[in-house]
């Protein structure tokens, strides 16, 4: 973002606009909140923004056990998405032995 804010700040200004009106519209307690954000953050591998929500969701009054079950339920979902994606690509191995099956990636 910081090359955001120097070169296309109003493109960062309405970030900062859209995070305003989350905070003003929210329907869910702060807890959660985080939570969700954390959840979030682990998947984009962003590691500012799971300190950040870690940190968010101990002041929410989280403890570090409940963040562990939430960082424990991320992997978890993921594992499963993983697996269900990968079996749905590869489900005609047999298909990609016999040659069958071309990749568009490769020149």
């Amino acid at each position: 973002m910081r090359m955001l804010a120097e070169f296309f700040p109003e493109f960062t200004q309405k970030l900062d606009e859209m995070d305003a009106l989350y905070n003003e519209k929210r329907m869910i307690d702060e807890k959660t909140y985080q939570f969700i954000c954390f959840a979030l953050s682990i998947k984009a591998r962003s590691k500012p923004c799971v300190l950040k929500h870690f940190k968010g969701a101990l002041e929410a009054g989280a403890t570090v056990q409940e963040i562990a079950y939430v960082f424990a339920l991320v992997m978890r979902e993921a594992a499963g998405a993983d697996d269900c994606w990968t079996h749905d690509v590869i489900g005609d191995w047999k298909e990609i032995l016999a040659g069958n099956i071309k990749c568009d990636c490769q020149k």
